[in-house]
C-alpha cells in the first residue's frame, strides 16, 4: 500500500465515548485507533460555575478505500447528526511511515 493511500479520520466526542468509536470503526474495517483525552475550548457558565467539557479525540489511520464506510458508520452509530454529540472529519495524508503491513 502506498503512503498516499491513507486518510486520517479525527473523531471528537464526549469523554467516555471513544471506545465505542473504535469499536464501530473496527466493525467496518479499521484496525484500531489512538485515543487522546482533551477538553473543549468553549467555556460555559452554569449556575455561576465555569464548565470546560471533557472530550475524547480518536485518531484513525485508514486505507483511503475504507475511509467513507468508516466515516458513515461513526456518524450513524455515534448520532453525530444530532446537536452536541461530536464531530468527525477526515483528511488525506501525503506521507505515512512506520507502518508494517
Amino acid at each position: 500500500m502506498e503512503p498516499n493511500n491513507y486518510k486520517m479520520i479525527v473523531t471528537i466526542v464526549n469523554k467516555g465515548k471513544a471506545g465505542k468509536v473504535v469499536e464501530v470503526s473496527q466493525k467496518v474495517g479499521a484496525v484500531g485507533g489512538t485515543i487522546i483525552p482533551g477538553h473543549g475550548a468553549a467555556v460555559r457558565l452554569m449556575l455561576g460555575i465555569n464548565i470546560e467539557p471533557e472530550k475524547d479525540i480518536v485518531l484513525t489511520l485508514i486505507d483511503a478505500d475504507k475511509a467513507q464506510a468508516v466515516l458513515d458508520a461513526i456518524v450513524e452509530e455515534m448520532e453525530l447528526n444530532e446537536p452536541h454529540k461530536g464531530i468527525v472529519f477526515s483528511f488525506s495524508l501525503d506521507q505515512v511511515m512506520g507502518i508494517r503491513c
